[in-house]
């Protein structure tokens, strides 16, 4: 979907969230006693919270490179940072999935319109990746009828490329959308899972299915989920 479609659907879903926090200051130590040991206490615990911070970092699955995205004619890849939540061009067609996730992704750009993103969600046991990995591809099914559903100046068709061989399981889609306006791009998508992790990769630009590198998204794919343990 392009960054204008894509806009147009996800205002209705995606509302803006303020918080709010106060700082609450003890009174001074009145006795004149020494405050070392509260310092120690307190670096203590910050080094604690820093610690537990770079194990969880390092329990988390492996993300995709730049290089390992789908070869692009004229323009390099160029990875961002793996960063928690979900990014919005995924927002709208897993929605209805995403409470009570926690997730991480990586967001990937060329010089052009050219886009992608991997997901990488991690449970508590393979049989909740297993139900979780079919949310996902029940979703990405539906995802051409809620796309139509939610602007009726689009149409959208969804194409199932199959399952992929790998660890315990992938499967690759395409969608495609045009607007009354005449704007048309291709996604392609893909769902892995291997143990307690699952993966959901993403592929768009501006064309139609004969834009689609499905074999090379397919390696793409085969990669992500070879990665995750």
């Amino acid at each position: 979907m392009s960054k204008r479609t894509r806009a147009a659907s996800l205002t209705t879903f995606v509302a803006a969230s303020v918080a709010f926090g106060a700082v609450l200051a003890g009174p001074a130590d009145a006795t004149g006693k020494d405050t070392s040991a509260s310092k120690h206490t307190s670096t203590n615990a910050s080094a604690k919270v820093t610690k537990e911070k770079a194990t969880k970092a390092s329990a988390w699955p492996k993300f995709l490179s730049a290089s390992q995205l789908p070869p692009h004619p004229s323009s390099s890849w160029t990875a961002g940072k793996v960063t928690d939540g979900v990014p919005d061009e995924l927002r709208f067609c897993i929605q209805d999935t995403l409470p009570g996730y926690d997730s991480r992704y990586r967001d990937f750009r060329t010089d052009l319109e050219t886009n992608a993103q991997q997901l990488t969600f991690v449970v508590g046991s393979s049989a909740k990746a297993k139900a979780l990995a079919t949310r996902l591809n029940k979703d990405i099914r539906a995802c051409a009828t809620r796309i139509e559903q939610s602007d009726p100046e689009t149409e959208a068709a969804l194409k199932d490329y199959g399952k992929l061989p790998v660890e315990e399981g992938a499967h690759a889609y395409g969608l495609h959308t045009e607007t009354s306006w005449g704007a048309t791009d291709i996604n392609l998508y893909s769902v892995g899972r291997d143990g307690r992790a699952v993966t959901l990769v993403r592929w768009a630009q501006m064309g139609d299915f004969s834009d689609a590198p499905v074999k090379a998204f397919k390696k793409t794919t085969t990669t992500a989920v070879n990665k995750l343990y």
